[in-house]
Formats: structure tokens, C-alpha cells, sequence
């Protein structure tokens, strides 16, 4: 099978596509023959080695696929061989084939593409858990989206929005607050000419009840200079670069709650919470919800899709379809 390898930490152009074996199903695993990947920031940080959790080389990076099941382990039951399903892998999606634990694979919900089902899985559930089950945002609320524009930003705008929230959406350009305005955002800041701050307090009044922060760096306590007393501050990533220091007297002024969700982890430790996100998901779904994918390349183009979410020229999902 052809795979991208990481065989040295670097940029997207150090990446080789080789060909691998093809990978054996243990007992309790599901091998899945990718027909579309989708990329996440995380991704990129990972071949850097600048990830909070380190993989050592080589390997394949790419954490979101869908395709079908070609072989099943001994132990396996939920999943059958031709089904079509959709995962996350922390690494080893940007390959024609990928072995993961068969627990771990879910039924493309009917009314997504291949490509969408791709996009779908982490940055959905990030988005929805961030929201909800970590920011506990609730109808009317006000919610500010960092990195709007984003694969995790355009799954938050637009889950946000379909529960009742009043979105901000926090973007670099003014078409990419376009995006998020087609996603249902009711406002939106241009942090590149805006003062965070400023202009949060003057859409909301008093402050955003729930902030949602893919970003980091210097907009981060910018962002949470402007959280309502109470307000919760979700920490999803840092895809700025650097992990930003929000100084603990603004918390207890503002008596903040400043929480993380990361997905590797809440899937061990919010099993419950992560079922009843997936029910939701699959319902809103059926209700027409789809991924905002903007971008789609070959796996021989691997490398330049990856500089190309680097570069910021994405508005929405980029994702890496199989030949």
C-alpha cells in the first residue's frame, strides 16, 4: 500500500510517500481501506515534533478517515467486512490503508459523503464536546470562536449556532468571516485590524459566556480580557504556536473557569459523554448537518495540502481524497 511517512521530524516537504505492507488485523482490530483522510492542525505539529506528545519516526501521520472494512480480528463483532465506516487514529490516516481497534470505528451516518464522513469524526466531536460538554454552552449564549475559519472553527460555528448559541466568529480576513457568517454566525471580528477585547464587549454587552480557543498565542488573553464573569474559556489547541500564559489575576477577576478538551484523552476518561455527542451528532446529521470542506487533494499531493493548512489558506476542511 502507498503511505506518507514521516521518517525524520520536519516541515510537509520532508515527507516521503512509500510503499508499505499492508497491515494485518490483531484480534480486536478492524483494517480499513482509506478512501478519504482529513487533516487537522495537529497533524502538522506532530511531523515537528512541536506536539504536546511526541511520536517517534517513523510513521504515517493523519488522525481522520473514512473508507471500508476489508478485514476483521477474531474478537471483532460491530463491524462486518464491506462496511463503511469512519475513525480517528492519532496517527496513520494519510495511507491507502490503516489497522485500528474495530471499537473505535463508527457507521458513516447516512447523508455524508465519503469526504465529508472523513472531515467529520474528529472535528465534529471536538467541536460539540468543547461546546457542550466542556464549555457547557447553552441556547442564547454568547460564543466566541477562535480560528473560526478552520476545519475545528467551522464545525464550532456551525454546532454552536444550531443550539441556539450567538456565535462570534474570529478570523483573519473578511472572507473568512464570510464563512462563518454562511454558517450562521451573527458576528464576526477581524483580529488582524480588531482589538479582541474591545469588540466583544461591545457585541455582547457584558462578555462571552463560553470561548473557544484552537489558536493560542497572543489572542488567547486578549480573547479572555473579554469573557463574561463566569465565562468559560475552552482550550482546544495551539495551532499560533505558542501555548499562551493567561495571567491568574484576570481568572479570579473575572471568575473564570478555564478548561481543555483534547480527544485522545476525553475518549478515555468521557465514555458516557462521547456516546450520548455521537447520538446528537448522528441526529443533527439527519437534520442536514454537513462539514464545510473547502479543499480536496490526491495522496500524492499530500505535502502540499499539508503546506497549504500551514500557509492559512484554507477556509474550512482540507481533505485528502484516495485514488
Amino acid at each position: 500500500m502507498r503511505a506518507v511517512v514521516c521518517e525524520s521530524y520536519g516541515p510537509p516537504s520532508s515527507l516521503s510517500i512509500l510503499d508499505l505492507p499492508e497491515p494485518v488485523a490483531g484480534p480486536d482490530d478492524a483494517v480499513v481501506a482509506i478512501q478519504a483522510a482529513a487533516i487537522n492542525f495537529p497533524d502538522l505539529l506532530i511531523i515537528e515534533n512541536l506536539y504536546q506528545v511526541s511520536v517517534p519516526p517513523p510513521f504515517t501521520p493523519g488522525s481522520e478517515f473514512a473508507g471500508e472494512v476489508v478485514s476483521i480480528g477474531s474478537n471483532v463483532t460491530n463491524v462486518r467486512v464491506g462496511d463503511q465506516v469512519m475513525g480517528g487514529s492519532f496517527v496513520g490516516s494519510f495511507a491507502e490503508q490503516i489497522c485500528v481497534a474495530a471499537a473505535s470505528l463508527n457507521p458513516i451516518p447516512a447523508g455524508l459523503t465519503i469526504e465529508q464522513a472523513a472531515a467529520f469524526s474528529v472535528t465534529y466531536r471536538t467541536a460539540y464536546h468543547s461546546l457542550v460538554t466542556v464549555g457547557g454552552m447553552k441556547s442564547g449564549d454568547w460564543v466566541v470562536v477562535l480560528g473560526a475559519a478552520g476545519g475545528v472553527g467551522t464545525a464550532c460555528v456551525d454546532i454552536a449556532s444550531r443550539l441556539g448559541a450567538q456565535v462570534i466568529a474570529v478570523a483573519a480576513s473578511q472572507e473568512r468571516l464570510d464563512v462563518c457568517s454562511k454558517l450562521g454566525a451573527v458576528a464576526g471580528i477581524n483580529y488582524s485590524t480588531e482589538v479582541l477585547k474591545e469588540r466583544i464587549k461591545a457585541i455582547t454587552g457584558s462578555g462571552a459566556d463560553v470561548i473557544i480557543d484552537p489558536v493560542g498565542g497572543p489572542y488567547s488573553e486578549e480573547a479572555f480580557r473579554g469573557i463574561a464573569w463566569g465565562g468559560r474559556f475552552v482550550v482546544v489547541g495551539f495551532a499560533q504556536g505558542d501555548i499562551p500564559r493567561i495571567p491568574l489575576n484576570l481568572v479570579l477577576l473575572k471568575g473564570g473557569i478555564i478548561k481543555g478538551f483534547e480527544m485522545r484523552t476525553a475518549t478515555e476518561h468521557l465514555t458516557e459523554a462521547m456516546d450520548v455527542g455521537d447520538k446528537v451528532l448522528n441526529a443533527m446529521v439527519l437534520d442536514g448537518v454537513v462539514p464545510h470542506i473547502s479543499d480536496v487533494f490526491t495522496l500524492d499531493r499530500t505535502r502540499e495540502a499539508l503546506q497549504f493548512v500551514a500557509d492559512r489558506k484554507s477556509t474550512g476542511k482540507v481533505v485528502i481524497r484516495m485514488q
